[in-house]
Order: C-alpha cells, then structure tokens, then sequence
C-alpha cells in the first residue's frame, strides 16, 4: 500500500495538471499561440536546462558501472529498433508512425524518473547515471525517426537528405548539448557563481509543469479519441511489454537494489513530456503523441505498483 500511494502521489498530479492545461484552454485563458510558444521555449530553454543541471552534479568517479549502463544503452537500443520495426507493420501514416515509435520507447527519464527513484530508495540513486545512458540515445533516436518519417509536402524526399537532415537535427539538437555540456561541467569539476546556479535552477524547476500544462492547453479530446486504439497500444508497449522482456535479464545479471529501481523506471516509467514537444516542432502527430503521455501518466500508477509489488515479492528491491 505504501508504494502504491508514493506512485499515487508522484503521477496524479501530473496528470491533474495536464487537466488543468485543457480546462485552461477551454475556458479562453489560453490559446495556441501560448501553447506554440511554451513548446519551444520549454523545448529551446527549460528541458535543457533541467538536464544540464542534473547532470552537473553526477560524480561519474563512483556512479560509473560499465556493465549497467551497457545494459541501459543496449535495452534502450533494441526497444527502439523492435518498435520501430513493428510499427512499420502496423501503421502507415508516417506522422503517426514516428509518434507511436517516440512515445512507446521514450522514457521520462529526466522528469519523472528520478521522482520515482527518490520515493523508492530514498535518493536519486543510480538515476543520474541511467539518464547519462539513455537520455542521449532518446533524443538520437527520437530524431532519426521523426527525420526518416518525415515527408516534404507528401513527397518522399531520398534517403541521403534525410540522414543528412536527421544528424544536422542531432547536432543542434539543444537538449543533446544539454547533457554533453552537464557531462563536461561534472568531468571536470567545474563550480559556476551562485547567481548562475540559481538561474539554471530556476528554469529547470519550469520545465516540468509548463510541459504539462501545454500538453493539456494542446491536447484535442476529439482527434484523440480516434487515434486512442494506437495511443492504448503504445500505453501497453511502454508500461508493460518493455519491462516484461528485459525483467529477466536484469535479475539474470544481479544488479544491486539501486541499479534495478532505475532499470525498472528506465522501461516503464511513462512517456516523457517531451515527445509531444518534439513531435511539435519536427512535424509528428502531436494529437497522438500527447495521447501516448496521458495515458501511460494515467495508468503508470497502476503497472508501477504491479512492477514494484512483484519485484519486493521477490525479494530483490
């Protein structure tokens, strides 16, 4: 009951505020003109900053486990290419495609993971460490697919341009040089002055709730309720399939408590905010990508409990 009510706590009122977002739009208070203008800026400026910040203050020295992230880095890999690969077998609208690929692979792992990491163990654990692993492999991957599935005014445009545009994306890809420059400023031990700190604080602390109140001002009960069929699919790959598969492999490697708790929000912790501002702004199915986060925020309280019941039953978290 106690973990139950700690999942509760930590993705109700996630999912309150993205209500709030909708009602907020409904009643007038917010338009689309704030809501294209909160994702950008959340997706230029906030997200990056909360990384940046998190990341800054790993010590790499004694949270670098070679054989956990491998693990990290490989799961991520094959959970991204299996999805992909099926997704190409199931759905034929390119928009929806790359949407359902992001939202069913893409963990929060930056803004929700280590909330639940902190509720579990009581820190942020091997958290900041996970998200070194797979935060960089969510926005490659993610990019790769919201390029390759892209199409210029409903004509395919060849493969070079694609890969081409899909690694100049990477490259500029401000989140991506978020947490290249959080991992040099923690390599080296670089300390900023105060005020910097407490700048960069401030605008991480907006990044979560400004993303959820834009998905909710954006989210189309309507559009979305014709596309809940994929938006239950991806809810089901991501807070369920993934974990299922890669449950075994974790126990068959015996990693401690630490590693296990951020395996397990790693693959079935819910879709980050973050798709549907990326989906935004690449050219996706944003209605679907912001269904995806709703729901797998909704549910997650109840597949966390189930994951975190099993794994205390076994004795192992």
């Amino acid at each position: 009951m106690e973990h139950f009510l700690y999942s509760i706590n930590i993705t109700f009122p996630i999912f309150f505020v993205i209500v709030i977002g909708y009602i907020l739009k409904r009643i007038g208070m917010l338009d689309g003109n704030f809501v294209e203008k909160a994702n950008k800026f959340n997706f230029n400026v906030t997200l990056p900053a909360l990384l940046f910040k998190d990341l800054s203050n790993i010590n790499f020295s004694e949270q670098f486990h070679l054989d956990f992230v491998l693990f990290c880095m490989i799961s991520t890999s094959l959970c991204f290419w299996l999805i992909w690969g099926g997704a190409k077998l199931f759905l034929k609208d390119k928009r929806m495609r790359s949407a359902f690929v992001q939202g069913s692979f893409r963990s929060s792992a930056a803004v929700l993971g280590i909330a639940f990491i902190q509720n579990l163990c009581g820190n942020s654990g091997m958290g900041p460490m996970m998200i070194v692993s797979t935060v960089p492999l969510y926005n490659i991957y993610s990019v790769l697919v919201l390029t390759l599935e892209a199409e210029n005014g409903g004509e395919k445009i060849d493969l070079a341009r694609k890969m081409k545009a899909a690694c100049v994306n990477i490259i500029k890809n401000p989140i991506i040089l978020a947490i290249l420059a959080g991992t040099v400023v923690s390599l080296f031990h670089i300390h900023f002055p105060v005020m910097v700190h407490k700048t960069v604080t401030s605008l991480s602390s907006m990044a979560t709730p400004l993303a959820l109140i834009a998905i909710g001002a954006g989210f189309e009960i309507g559009d979305a309720w014709q596309k809940v069929k994929p938006a239950l699919a991806a809810t089901l790959v991501k807070l369920v399939l993934q974990t299922a598969v890669f449950l075994p492999a974790i126990l068959y490697l015996g990693f401690d408590r630490a590693e296990i708790v951020a395996c397990l929000i790693m693959l079935s912790a819910p879709t980050t905010p973050s798709c549907y501002i990326m989906a935004q702004n690449m050219g996706s199915d944003e209605i679907l990508s912001s269904g995806i986060i709703v729901l797998t925020t909704l549910f997650s309280a109840v597949t966390m409990t189930g994951w975190i019941f099993l794994l205390r039953s076994m004795g192992v978290i």
